[in-house]
């Protein structure tokens, strides 16, 4: 059985999105301040976690940013923040999605599902992506620079490898998320180009200057062929 843990300081909110998890076939973890999710995450190592931006004390965002220093660990965000410069922030962060409040619970959980099958997903057995110094393992999911493993989100990963598989491919913003999404919900192209530049952050050896991951101006991105 997954474990997810809901970080949520509204108790009705808590109570709802446990209860819908729960009737899914999750078993629920609870916090309602950062301090209380970054214990809890540390010692229980969920499956997946369910993170309110508007927390007591330590808000989501530090909550994701301490986090990423030492996990990958799925992430949604959970929030009444409707500005799409803070769902960039989250997504910058290493978010994987976010829901915005008033939501769906079913929705929710739809999401919740396609993001740990994304994570989970071990496509092609023994495959292997190799492109200069990069390595992309894919049924363990793994990727390395210069030999030196690389801590990947399960979408920074999806993206990655979307891009590696055909090189020179160019994919417009929209065909990425449809490619990693994984559900049919509509999603903001804008998050593609958060992932990609925490990803071009971890694989390139100046992100300023990709080599690997590509911008196609006007239209999207693909993975070099040179």
């Amino acid at each position: 059985m997954k474990r997810v843990l809901v970080v949520e300081d509204e108790i009705k909110i808590a109570r709802l999105v446990r209860d819908y998890l729960n009737q899914a076939g999750f078993e629920v973890l609870e916090a309602a301040d950062g301090p209380s999710a970054l214990s809890l995450a540390r010692a229980e190592r969920p499956d997946m976690i369910v993170l309110d931006l508007g927390l007591p004390g330590m808000d989501g965002f530090d909550v994701t940013r301490r986090l990423r220093a030492t996990s990958s660990v799925p992430i949604i965000m959970l929030t009444a923040r409707s500005e799409e410069t803070d769902r960039i922030v989250g997504l910058e962060l290493g978010a994987d999605d976010y829901v915005t409040k008033p939501f769906s619970p079913k929705e929710l959980v739809a999401r919740i599902r396609a993001v740990l099958r994304r994570a989970e997903a071990t496509l092609g057995g023994g495959e292997v992506v190799r492109s200069g110094p990069l390595e992309i393992d894919i049924p363990k999911r793994r990727v390395t620079v210069d030999g030196a493993e690389v801590e990947l989100t399960a979408s920074e990963f999806d993206l990655l490898l979307v891009l590696a598989r055909q090189p020179g491919r160019i994919y417009t913003r929209a065909q990425l998320l449809d490619a990693v999404r994984g559900v049919s919900f509509e999603s903001y192209e804008r998050s593609v180009d958060a992932h990609i530049k925490n990803l071009r952050r971890k694989i390139e050896a100046d992100p300023k200057r990709p080599e690997l991951v590509v911008t196609v101006y006007g239209v999207g991105y693909k993975f070099s062929d040179a």
